[in-house]
């Protein structure tokens, strides 16, 4: 009886780079090399491996010294993105939770994530799975979660770069506990003052476009603050711990890097499938998302390699199936 091949991490993660659209392990039983892999196979490695969020440093690292001549330098940005299950009522990590995507509630599972950018760089570090009816954490405790674990790994970031959703004095003064800088984005009620005991929500203050301002935030201290203002007609108030950030031009080149996390979100969802399996159990979607996180990382470090992009990549391998097809028609 010939002997089955088992699935392995990396295969799994290359299957989920060269699919288009099925990932399930049924479909990588058909177009593993060997034929010898049943997708039983691959129901058993989603359900045995215990991979956890601490295990990627060990795939992030590396990457992150690539870049970088050490473990300074760079930014940290966090932000949530919510993995659509629309028909999965059993699936065991999926809840009804808001989706900015969507603009609605869905019924799907939360990923916070914790991302390491510098210049072109998208790599991601840590992540965890917002199911507080296993954890009883919610995504702020997350939040802190990995930014100690990233103070423990000797990361110095530039900035600290985050959200309103996580721009709560707890959160603002754990970063400033480690002596990191952090910019954020304020809601418009969020209270200021220029004068002893005389607060306003900063959309009354008096702030010119183009000029960053001190003010003293209510219940941590003084913090610099700048305006944007976009052509629908959309304001937004960034603020700061770094009190020397005068510079208007330099205070939006910082916070510019908070876009990176966004299309890293997007890429997740586009060209490894983080979406697609449609397992029910919580170990096998954890193994899944696990493994979706590797193989953007090895989609990332070939494209820092060789400048090609995620999803040039991804379609570098559906031409050759396409190419060969027309030539046998």
């Amino acid at each position: 009886m010939a002997q089955k091949q088992k699935c392995k991490l990396w295969l799994y993660e290359d299957f989920l780079i060269a699919n288009q659209n099925r990932y399930s392990g049924l479909e990588l039983s058909r177009v593993e090399p060997t034929s010898k892999m049943s997708h039983d196979s691959v129901t058993r490695f989603l359900m045995r491996k215990d991979f956890k969020p601490q295990d990627l440093w060990r795939y992030a690292k590396p990457m992150i010294e690539a870049v970088s001549a050490d473990l300074s330098g760079g930014y940290l940005v966090v932000d949530d993105t919510t993995i659509a299950k629309p028909y999965a009522r059993q699936n065991e990590l999926a809840r009804w939770q808001y989706s900015g995507a969507e603009h609605d509630v869905v019924n799907g599972m939360n990923l916070v994530n914790l991302l390491w950018c510098r210049s072109n760089a998208h790599i991601p570090i840590d992540y965890r799975i917002y199911s507080p009816a296993h954890d009883g954490k919610d995504k702020n405790d997350h939040f802190l979660d990995m930014l100690d674990k990233a103070e423990k790994r000797d990361l110095l970031p530039i900035y600290v770069l985050m959200d309103s959703w996580y721009g709560s004095l707890r959160n603002l003064k754990a970063v400033n506990k480690k002596q990191w800088r952090w910019i954020t984005n304020l809601k418009s009620n969020r209270l200021i003052s220029l004068a002893k005991n005389e607060y306003m929500p900063i959309s009354d203050l008096d702030l010119d476009e183009n000029t960053v301002k001190c003010v003293w935030l209510k219940g941590y201290g003084f913090i610099n603050v700048c305006r944007v203002t976009f052509k629908h007609g959309g304001t937004r108030y960034l603020a700061t711990n770094n009190l020397e950030l005068t510079d208007y031009k330099d205070y939006l080149h910082h916070w510019d890097s908070r876009w990176k996390i966004e299309e890293y979100h997007r890429a997740l969802k586009q060209t490894v499938g983080i979406d697609g399996c449609s397992a029910r159990r919580a170990q096998a979607q954890r193994t899944h998302i696990f493994a979706s996180i590797c193989a953007f990382l090895k989609l990332e470090s070939n494209r820092l390699d060789t400048g090609t992009t995620w999803y040039e990549q991804k379609a570098e391998i559906s031409r050759i199936a396409t190419r060969q097809f027309l030539a046998n028609a």
